[in-house]
């Protein structure tokens, strides 16, 4: 994101995150785009333009919530991305306000996620007979290699788990609030070795909407989002999230994760050394690690002696997905994005409650998908002002 004008979050809203037999995915889309209405005080309609993230949720879906609450008539874009759809949608209305285009942009995301193992016709046959699509198999595969060229155990991923939902348990959005130890973590059913039942995150369902501004909401401090980054592949090894596979076996180029990362750290004039929190995508234990690496919070090889450390504890260092991550929460494709800024909203504004991070000041947002794009978003709290 070029410097332009600062874009403020005015409001947030999120549905919860689970299963809801009842509830179908316009009505959950719904629910989250009121209440970020409701905290930006919105007139009716009140935004110019609005982006919706969204995978599985069919044509025009962002059309049938907006056009449900008669609220259409601005231009409504429909974004998708995997896993980082939320985050597309993010950093496409946060140029529009940057720009002068806009100056008040509607951004939500929602998702039904099929039972069962995450399926996509981005994928050919091939690779799903192999294992090679977003399933157990290839995470276990992308954890196996974490564990052989660093020192990263079992037991650093059961501790991932562990700190995961322990976080979960305050988090009146996560689907899973129970705390687990390591050793029920590691006793869990064993999926693909070397994860186990509670290593893995469960698709599921949820909405979350951000209000964007060029001018402060009405609730708590101005909390501005300082960059919004979104980065595609680069060819390489199959296990990389780098698609198409091009075979190499030797060094690879630099992930979506890091590119997206290094591209909003230049944005918004901070480097890794400046977070005080992050949301990062937790699609499996080892994905947590990979991706504290990836982003640079952690050295390379250095994501097993980060946990081990506590270093993302909520009292550590740099606390890691405060809210519960994916591992608590579930993952809703296109809500997951949103869903970590409605939390690192809360955290910034000091009302996170038993979850909260002590002088939360600068926070990064990561999401990442087969595709493969990731995301990476930092919002910081202005002082000085109410």
């Amino acid at each position: 994101m070029s410097a332009g004008r600062p874009v403020y979050l005015a409001g947030t809203g999120i549905h919860a995150f689970g299963r809801f037999a009842e509830t179908d995915v316009t009505t959950l889309g719904q629910h989250a785009v009121r209440a970020a209405l409701r905290e930006a005080e919105l007139a009716r309609p009140g935004f110019e333009a609005a982006f919706c993230g969204t995978v599985y949720s069919g044509v025009a879906a962002g059309h049938k919530v907006l056009g449900g609450l008669g609220l259409a008539g601005a231009p409504i874009v429909n974004v998708e991305a995997g896993c980082a759809s939320g985050g597309a949608a993010l950093a496409l209305g946060t140029a529009q306000i940057s720009s002068g285009m806009r100056d008040t942009v509607l951004v939500f995301g929602m998702e039904k996620m099929p039972r069962g193992i995450i399926r996509s016709s981005f994928f050919p046959p091939w690779c799903e007979e192999a294992g090679l699509t977003p399933a157990p198999a290839y995470f276990a595969l992308r954890a196996r290699r974490l564990m052989l060229e660093s020192d990263v155990t079992r037991e650093d991923l059961a501790r991932v788990s562990e700190k995961n939902h322990r976080n979960g348990v305050h988090n009146p959005f996560a689907m899973f609030r129970r705390e687990m130890s390591v050793a029920e973590i590691l006793a869990s059913k064993m999926v693909c070795d070397p994860l186990t039942l509670f290593m893995l995150c469960s698709p599921n369902e949820g909405a979350a909407a951000v209000v964007l501004s060029s001018r402060p909401g009405p609730c708590g401090p101005p909390i501005r989002v300082l960059a919004a980054a979104l980065r595609s592949h680069l060819a390489g090894s199959v296990l990389g999230e780098h698609t198409p596979f091009c075979g190499l076996t030797g060094s690879e180029p630099p992930s979506p994760t890091t590119r997206a990362a290094e591209e909003a750290f230049a944005s918004a004039g901070l480097g890794a050394c400046d977070i005080d929190l992050a949301e990062v995508q937790d699609t499996d234990s080892g994905r947590e690690i990979l991706s504290i690496e990836e982003l640079g919070l952690a050295p390379p090889g250095g994501g097993g002696r980060f946990v081990r450390e506590g270093t993302g504890e909520i009292t550590g260092r740099l606390p890691v997905n405060p809210s519960g991550g994916l591992l608590a929460k579930g993952e809703p494709l296109g809500a997951s994005a949103l869903g970590q800024i409605v939390e690192l909203a809360s955290q910034l504004r000091g009302s996170a409650g038993a979850r909260q991070v002590v002088r939360a000041r600068t926070a990064l947002g990561h999401t990442v998908g087969r595709g493969a794009n990731a995301s990476v978003v930092i919002l910081q709290r202005e002082t000085g002002r109410a």
